[in-house]
Parts: structure tokens; sequence; C-alpha cells
């Protein structure tokens, strides 16, 4: 029996699923890569079924769901869907899946190390470490404790709770900022306190950690006033989308000493230009956006994506379906 045909970017190409998990996608569908598709797509449409989408790509355009006329489903790895157009997707009645709880405990964790990092100046000790400059321990620059600090996080779902949960271990005090309050329960579980004006939320906090999904009303959350009402000594960290942040005012409030610091997981765009001024600020910690590159996590989003295309091939309900607002 053949086994159904799905449209991704090669595993192992940029972008692309790792090529260590290829075997787990090949054992369920014939993989159609991007590029053999778009050299020739006659060859292949009536065939595809679903699109993997992975880092965002292949971009889901009017063109492309006109030319695949069976259709059925996008799958998306991650929790966010701001580079899906849902409407466009499902006006074609195609379904919409991601993997969003998959995600949560490696996203943060990586929350938690960049806020740990960069206050504690881990990267300037391991280059002070490794220097070959370096023959006898000598002082390092001071960093901040993290125990006893207030943390500010600003969207308080599944993976800001789980910020919370482990910032408890550091004996933070922990605010929190939503679109609406969460549970008495669930404040109690983490010891949070809800900050209903971002403001408040922004004046109190050492940390102030971003985890809210990019929207209209998320698009440059934080500029040039939210930067100014933190405290000289914050530190911002990101590990939402790039564009929740205006990354001009971030970078005038780091050069300027409005705050003190920045740790970003993400970026607008990525990879930044290598001219950015973000690359060149000594009081900046940027990874390349590996807040779910773990092992076990990828391996589950790759599981949970082969089982959400069976789910929408079989015409059943979706794990983890994204319906339009």
């Amino acid at each position: 029996m053949e086994k159904p045909h799905i449209l991704a970017t090669k595993p192992g190409e940029y972008k692309g699923i790792r090529q260590i998990f290829a075997p787990l996608l090949e054992k369920h569908f014939t993989v159609v890569p991007y590029h053999e598709f778009e050299k020739n797509p006659n060859l292949w449409a009536h065939k595809i079924q679903a699109v993997i989408v992975w880092f965002t790509i292949p971009k889901i355009s009017r063109d492309l769901l006109l030319s695949l006329p069976n259709l059925k489903a996008v799958i998306s790895g991650g929790v966010g869907v701001d580079h899906l157009d849902i409407p466009l997707i499902t006006s074609f009645g195609v379904k919409i899946a991601n993997t969003p709880n998959i995600v949560d405990n490696a996203t943060a964790d990586i929350g938690m190390a960049l806020l740990l990092a960069s206050a504690r100046k881990l990267i300037e000790g391991y280059k002070l470490a490794i220097s070959p400059d370096m023959t006898k321990l000598s002082h390092c620059d001071l960093g901040h404790d993290v125990s006893g600090s207030t943390l500010g996080i600003i969207g308080m779902g599944r993976i800001g709770h789980k910020i919370a949960k482990r910032a408890q271990g550091f004996d933070m005090k922990i605010l929190y900022h939503n679109r609406k309050q969460r549970e008495a329960e669930d404040e109690k579980a983490v010891g949070a306190t809800y900050c209903a004006k971002i403001e408040d939320l922004l004046r109190e906090s050492d940390f102030v950690m971003l985890s809210v999904n990019l929207s209209p009303e998320t698009h440059k959350l934080i500029g040039k006033r939210e930067l100014s009402l933190m405290k000289p000594t914050a530190t911002l960290v990101n590990v939402s989308r790039g564009l929740v942040v205006d990354q001009d005012a971030l970078v005038e409030a780091l050069e300027d000493g409005v705050i003190y610091a920045a740790a970003l997981d993400v970026t607008y765009p990525e990879p930044l230009p290598r001219n950015h001024p973000l690359l060149r600020l000594k009081n900046v910690l940027i990874l390349p956006h590996m807040g779910t590159a773990s092992y076990q996590t990828t391996r589950a989003m790759v599981e949970r994506i082969i089982a959400n295309t069976h789910l929408a091939l079989e015409g059943s309900p979706l794990l983890d379906e994204v319906k339009p607002n």
C-alpha cells in the first residue's frame, strides 16, 4: 500500500527537520522535498495531502494552496503560528495543527538558562577561563543575584507558568501580567501575584520575561516607553518572538543604560544581519532561537506532527487544531 505523500523541506537541509528524525517521517509518509516539488509541481500536486512546516517554511501562500487540490492539512512544528495565514488556509477547507504542549518545558528551561547566564555573566566567565592570556585567576565582572530577586512574567500561559515554577526554586518573587488573571489555584501553585497594569510589573521587576504569542496586540509590546519604566538594573529576557520587542528601542535602552542587560532567544529577523548593533553590545546575550532544541523535545514534536497528520488524513479531529479567532 502506497504511503501518503507530504510536502516538506528536505530533512537535514536548512530549516528542515533534522536528518536524525527523517526515518520517523519516512516510516509513515512519502516525503516530497519542497525543492523537488518546485521543479515539477504537476508531478506531485495531486498526490500531496499534507504540508509540514518547520521553522516557518515552506511558506503557505495562496498560490501553493491553489496548486494542491487534495491538501487536507498544514501541520506546523512548535507553538507559534504567526507565520501562517490561518483564515486563508482554512478558507480552502484545510485544517491546521501545531505542537504546543510539547515545547513548554524546553522553552521554560531556556528562559531560565538565559536569565541565569545573563545575571551571573557565564559567557564572560567562560571566555575569561579559556583565554590564552589567563595564567592566574583574576577578577571578572560582577553579576547580579537571582535568588531573592523579582521576576516579572509577561504572558502567563503554559510556558509562563512553567517559568514561574522554575523561578520558585530560586526563591524569586514572581509577578505576572496576562490578558486575564489566572485562577487563584494557579497563582498559588507558583506563588505568583497578578499585575493588572503592565507598568506596575515593569517598575518592580529585576528580570522581565516575555512569553507571549505574537499577535497584533503584542507586536512591539515592549518599546521605548516600556523600557523606560524598567529599573536601570533590570534585565529583559525574551523567549517569545522577536517582534514582541521594538529592537531599535532596545538597542537605545541598552546603550544608554536605561536597562542593564537583555537575554534573547529570539530576534527579528533571524539571524540578525551581522552588522546589527545588538551583536556588538556587551550587555546582550543572544541565542539562535534554540528554545526547543533538545533531542527529546524535537523527537516529541516530530511524533506529534505525525499523529496530527494521520488524524487529518483520516478525517478525524486533530490533537492540536488551530482555528481562526
